[in-house]
């Protein structure tokens, strides 16, 4: 039996942004699953059952990084899928969320990416073309290269969506997947450890960040902006003027870098800081001027999570 825990961004508006999500297979399928769980490696306690089995495979060749915000149409995803069958799809199907699935490029770390077409190549071997990468604000967890063996999971009904609660997540819990006909202590159970972090309540890394402009009234002054993403799943409307804000106040934090060193953290309230002369010279001994450059991070804040997915931006004065 394979079975699979999952911390992801939120999906459907039906599922809690917070909850991880389980997938399992197993031949023959027993029917329905039990999920138990325990903070310490007995006493384990019934979370929840479900009863489909998910669509699982593995990468057959590397996958390689890609662009985002397009079309990745240089990459070909291979994948041998355990069970189940993949088919192409329009533009118009792919862009309501068909295709999606999650490819784990580093352990507990999943990008999601959708596919256009699929060719069966062969028995349960699918090739994938037509990317979409990324999806969902996990560009950050895009690898280059995603080595041949990695796992891959269809992103659908099947997977079951984890009844967790809120002051749950950062716990190490302990976790037992199998047969729901069967005792949790029977051979047949995948034990695994697993700590979900809420990925769901993650902020989306920001985009555009500006060239840095002086303020004409506070000489010296920088001024960075950006522009504000979000994890919200109405997001994806076309017919906003705004996206709307998923978090319980706006706030971010820019690190300024030096090297790997953070020399200074400014916080702003909207999507722009101001980087003062005063700090400037502080940091560098000297304003900041043309021909010099600035390594910065931002990251959006939220309220339960802290800070969300990092934007590193290289600015050229």
């Amino acid at each position: 039996m394979t079975a699979i825990l999952l911390d992801l961004p939120q999906l459907t508006e039906d599922q809690a942004a917070h909850r991880p999500f389980a997938a399992a297979h197993a031949v023959p399928w027993p029917g329905e699953m039990a999920v138990y769980r325990s903070p310490s490696t007995d006493g384990f306690d019934l979370l929840t059952t479900f009863g489909t089995r998910a669509r699982i495979g593995t990468l057959v060749s590397d996958f390689y990084a890609g662009p985002t915000s397009r079309f990745d149409l240089g990459n070909a995803l291979v994948v041998d899928l355990l069970t189940g069958t993949l088919e192409s799809v329009t533009d118009l199907t792919l862009f309501g969320g068909a295709n999606a699935l999650a490819i784990e490029s580093a352990p507990g770390l999943w990008e999601i990416v959708q596919a256009g077409a699929a060719e069966l190549i062969a028995p349960s071997r699918y090739r994938l073309t037509r990317l979409l990468r990324g999806q969902r604000g996990t560009e950050g967890a895009m690898g280059n290269s995603v080595p041949a063996g990695a796992r891959v999971v269809i992103l659908d009904a099947s997977l079951a969506s984890l009844p967790i609660a809120e002051a749950d997540l950062g716990i190490p819990w302990n976790w037992r997947i199998g047969p729901a006909s069967r005792p949790v202590s029977d051979e047949t159970y995948v034990a695994q450890a697993f700590t979900p972090v809420g990925v769901g309540l993650r902020p989306f890394s920001v985009a555009h960040v500006e060239q840095p402009w002086r303020r004409p009234r506070s000489p010296g002054d920088l001024t960075i902006r950006w522009t504000r993403r979000s994890r919200a799943l109405a997001a994806d409307s076309w017919g906003g003027l705004e996206v709307p804000l998923a978090e319980e106040l706006e706030a971010y934090e820019v690190e300024i870098l030096d090297g790997a060193t953070v020399k200074r953290v400014l916080n702003a309230a909207t999507t722009s800081a101001v980087y003062t002369a005063a700090a400037q010279t502080a940091d560098w001994g000297a304003l900041l001027g043309p021909g010099d450059t600035l390594d910065i991070r931002i990251y959006q804040l939220a309220a339960l999570v802290g800070r969300g997915a990092p934007k590193s931006v290289t600015l050229i004065f």
